[in-house]
């Protein structure tokens, strides 16, 4: 790791603290519409659509420059303090490309 300050630090669950430079955010944690029911404005809420909050929020992050996996954080966005980080369910679908 470099010297100096560091702005975010994710506690991976595999590879122990790192800076959030090797991750890619991947954004807030939300539901998926039903395939079979959504309508178009589901979809593009849910595509699109972000609360954003001043607060604490659970988002998605992807380890491209480590384990090469998901993790999910909850993360305070005005202080970038990390209450918890755990593995995530999320996995990259063969033959897509890795955020």
């Amino acid at each position: 790791m470099r010297k100096g300050p560091v702005m975010i630090l994710l506690p991976c669950p595999w590879c122990g603290p790192r800076e959030a430079t090797e991750f890619a955010h991947v954004g807030e944690v939300s539901t998926r519409p039903d395939p079979g029911s959504a309508t178009p404005a589901q979809w593009r809420g849910y595509l699109y659509l972000r609360a954003n909050p001043c607060g604490w929020t659970t988002e998605s992050w992807y380890h491209r420059m480590g384990c090469r996996r998901f993790i999910t954080v909850q993360r305070h966005t005005e202080t970038n303090e990390v209450r918890q980080a755990r593995a995530s369910q999320a996995r990259v679908p063969a033959g897509e490309p890795a955020p």
